[in-house]
């Protein structure tokens, strides 16, 4: 692979690494919001609360402005310099500020037709419906400060600083944690408490941010405009990308709304779940399209698109090398996992149970999941915003018919088994588009296959320890090793670039220390 490819897999690597201590923490508050909370009627209304300004913060902080933010930025800062650049970044946040508190008000005030709308089926119960609208009223103004913290890693990617915009959501699951563990101790509401700690973690989340951006040289006292003429034209590509860069999330929400129908714990089922799939997810998926958005924006910017092409299979053989054996793992290990994490406390036999057959409908398709933001990365990078929303469109009305025929087989399985058809659906349509559009399959055949070998070898072999105790759970990094063996046994370069990636990031900090 080019000296590109090797710089991407550096940067995936970073991004990776804090991304990973994150997701530690994740499963940390997870632990703790289960065994505090359960999967009962305070969860239920607490989770679709969350729901609607995570769903937001996906299509602002962590979607549509940063894919449409950072091409723009780049673009400005190379023809008309710093000082212009910073210009339009403090013009981006007095947008997001005036437009996203109007929408915090409206959502605070409406909150309970708004929860109406998001699960109509809460109609039925009075109690679970006021208690998720006094939660939604407290969850909302998060979306403010976790929008202008999307903004500020934008910025910090683009010059090149990757650390601590994949480190700071740790802080959202110390907030979690800190209220989940303080309400219980108190004997407070747990559910209440947490929608405080969401509020909280997001403006600790922003504050955490800018003393990175002051030591590259930001800084936000500084002229700006309303109607700055790149702001205009980020804009333009990023309204219509709000859709197609949060389809996933879309998805998860409109599963929401057909599992309010189901009995009460079916949300809570598919949340435990979808938050053991975004492990993976988080960690590798979006570390690599993290790092290889910049170079994308550049290279099309420059007209390279040979190299434009090289980096894009890059993307998406680095993202594949590790959603597919992650896959195998959590379909194999779904039981034992969903129980050592969360079988204590509220959280009984029969939710364990409930939930591992979630975990193995939405783990079919974490590779689909994966694949598609390095995907929708290249159209961006292209100015072509049009083609993932119109992709994005028919999936999730895919989703919608498809999950609504299986929930009445498959219960709330049935919806996350839609979910993953529709997420390779969207790559599936996006892959064979992109072809037609730089004339080359984003993914090469050969080394798809051999990953699909290698993964359903470990896979196999997780599946036969889980029958014992917790030597399943020891044997895990041996899978994990026997992985990177036969990936290099069978000459698939992204295993040499990861190790070589980590290996030098190590020596780095030893050298530092």
């Amino acid at each position: 692979m080019n000296a590109e490819s090797r710089h991407i897999a550096r940067r995936a690597a970073t991004v990776g690494g804090a991304t990973l201590v994150s997701r530690v923490l994740g499963f940390v508050r997870d632990l703790i919001t289960a065994a505090t909370l359960g999967a009962g009627l305070f969860a239920d209304a607490f989770f679709v609360a969350f729901r609607i300004p995570n769903l937001l913060r996906s299509l602002f902080a962590e979607g549509s402005l940063t894919l449409a933010f950072i091409p723009a930025f780049s673009r400005v800062r190379a023809e008309e310099g710093e000082a212009r650049a910073q210009e339009m970044a403090r013009s981006v946040l007095a947008w997001l500020l005036s437009i996203l508190t109007v929408i915090t008000l409206l959502a605070m005030y409406f909150a309970p037709e708004l929860t109406g709308l998001i699960a109509p089926g809460f109609a039925r119960n009075p109690e679970l419906l006021d208690t998720t609208a006094s939660l939604l009223r407290i969850c909302f103004p998060f979306i403010i400060f976790i929008s202008g913290v999307g903004l500020c890693m934008g910025i910090l990617n683009a010059l090149d600083h990757f650390f601590a915009p994949a480190f700071a959501p740790c802080l959202l699951n110390i907030g979690f944690i800190t209220f989940a563990l303080a309400g219980w101790r108190l004997g407070l509401n747990v559910a209440y408490c947490l929608a405080w700690g969401v509020l909280a973690s997001g403006l600790a989340q922003w504050l955490f941010l800018q003393p990175f951006l002051a030591r590259l040289g930001f800084a936000w006292r500084g002229p700006w405009r309303w109607f700055d003429p790149a702001v205009v034209r980020m804009g333009r590509l990023m309204l219509p990308s709000v859709f197609g860069s949060a389809v996933y999330q879309i998805n998860l929400l409109l599963g929401t709304l057909l599992a309010s129908f189901l009995p009460v714990g079916s949300i809570s089922y598919l949340y435990y779940a979808d938050r053991l799939v975004q492990f993976p997810v988080g960690v590798f998926g979006l570390a690599v399209s993290t790092a290889a958005l910049p170079s994308l924006s550049r290279l099309c910017a420059e007209g390279r698109m040979d190299e434009f092409s090289g980096v894009v299979r890059s993307a998406m053989r680095l993202s594949l090398f590790i959603s597919l054996p992650a896959m195998a793992g959590l379909i194999a290990l779904a039981g034992p996992l969903i129980g050592l994490l969360f079988g204590r406390g509220a959280f009984g036999p029969e939710a364990i149970q409930a939930t591992s057959t979630a975990l193995v409908a939405y783990g079919v398709g974490l590779p689909a999941i994966a694949l598609v933001r390095p995907l929708v990365g290249a159209f961006y990078a292209l100015d072509d915003t049009r083609t993932p929303v119109l992709v994005a469109a028919l999936c999730v009305g895919v989703n919608v018919l498809l999950g609504w025929g299986l929930m009445h087989f498959l219960s709330h399985a049935g919806l996350a088994l839609a979910v993953s058809v529709a997420s390779f659906m969207n790559v599936a349509l996006l892959s064979w588009l992109l072809k037609r559009r730089v004339g080359l399959w984003p993914l090469d055949r050969e080394p798809t296959l051999k990953c699909a070998g290698a993964s359903l070898a470990i896979g196999l072999c997780a599946w036969a320890s889980s029958g014992t105790q917790l030597a399943w759970a020891v044997l895990i990094p041996v899978w994990a090793v026997l992985y990177f063996v036969l990936a290099r046994k069978l000459g698939l370069d992204e295993a040499r670039m990861l190790l070589d990636a980590v290996g030098r990031r190590l020596r780095r900090r030893s050298v530092q220390q």
